[in-house]
């Protein structure tokens, strides 16, 4: 049976509050340029905001002005949406706690994910939201999936629990030489 195969991610949409509370958080928090805006095609009573994440991508938004935000965290349950995670540089990963915090805005402080630092908050409706930052860069011509495959690969030969910094720079090594370890 043949694949639908995917090519990446088209856009994720949320449903929003009003107009406004959506552009001061998309926009004015997240830095991602609002891109234009028209009808929700299959509910004229809302309107579809669109934002540029930064890869050109979208983030789109359902809004109806008569909705105002709500910052109960969102149901943890099966089939719901855990998390969205935007990808930050360095630079601005080390600015993100003092950002939040001028906001006003509760966050989680650094977490340590072993391949990634993460800071984690929630958007004005509840929506858990992380700003991650790899710790590495890949070598010309890979991937950050093509390292975290070849760490893993690494990883799981040493018996260790999660992928740290010195898997990290051997895979980066073995996939700058060519070669890959045996899985």
């Amino acid at each position: 049976m043949a694949k639908l195969q995917s090519q990446g991610v088209h856009h994720i949409t949320l449903v929003g509050a009003d107009r406004q509370t959506s552009i001061d958080f998309w926009e004015g928090v997240l830095g991602m340029p609002f891109v234009f805006e028209q009808p929700n095609l299959d509910d004229p009573e809302q309107n579809h905001l669109y934002f540029d994440p930064g890869d050109g991508r979208l983030i789109t938004i359902f809004t109806e002005e008569t909705r105002k935000a709500e910052s109960a965290p969102n149901p943890n349950g099966i089939g719901n949406l855990h998390h969205i995670a935007f990808a930050v540089s360095r630079a601005t990963y080390i600015q993100a706690q003092n950002r939040l915090d001028e906001r006003g805005i509760l966050h989680s402080g650094e977490v340590d994910r072993g391949f990634m630092d993460s800071i984690y908050f929630r958007d004005p409706l509840g929506q858990l939201i992380e700003l991650a930052c790899y710790k590495f860069e890949p070598p010309a011509g890979c991937s950050h999936a093509d390292v975290l495959r070849e760490a893993h690969s690494i990883r799981t030969a040493a018996k260790a629990i999660n992928i740290d910094s010195e898997h990290l720079a051997d895979a980066i090594e073995a996939l700058s030489k060519g070669a890959k370890t045996v899985k």
